[in-house]
């Protein structure tokens, strides 16, 4: 199970921080990728971590801005999102992938249920 959290409203500007609580997973090597989904639009990543060695990516346009990181104790894993902007309002998805980390949607076979992110003044 992923549950994400941390979602809501901010000004353009400012900063918010996702989480994402993992349960009931065993899998020795995995990763745990952010996606977002904007209205009409399509899913896209934003950032993943492999939790087995901390490696990470991003998406070209989110370098910078976002940063991504793991507390294993925890089974959690962040996503910092600085200077948002109103193009940035979307459904933030934390998806896991068996084997590893994978851009594509479809390469991520479990899935939380999303939390929203707006940023308007």
């Amino acid at each position: 199970q992923l549950v994400e959290s941390g979602g809501g409203w901010v000004q353009p500007g400012g900063s918010l921080r996702l989480s994402c609580a993992a349960s009931g997973f065993t899998f020795d090597y995995y990763g745990i990728g952010w996606f977002r989904q904007a209205p009409a639009k399509d899913r896209e990543s934003v950032s993943c971590i492999n939790v087995s060695d901390d490696s990470t990516t991003y998406a070209d346009s989110m370098k910078g801005r976002f940063t991504i990181s793991s507390d294993n104790a925890k089974n959690t894993v962040y996503l910092q999102m600085n200077n948002l902007k109103p193009e940035y309002s979307a459904a933030y998805f934390c998806a896991l992938g068996t084997d590893g980390c994978d851009d594509d949607p479809y390469g991520m076979p479990y899935w939380g249920k999303g939390t929203l992110v707006a940023v308007f003044s």
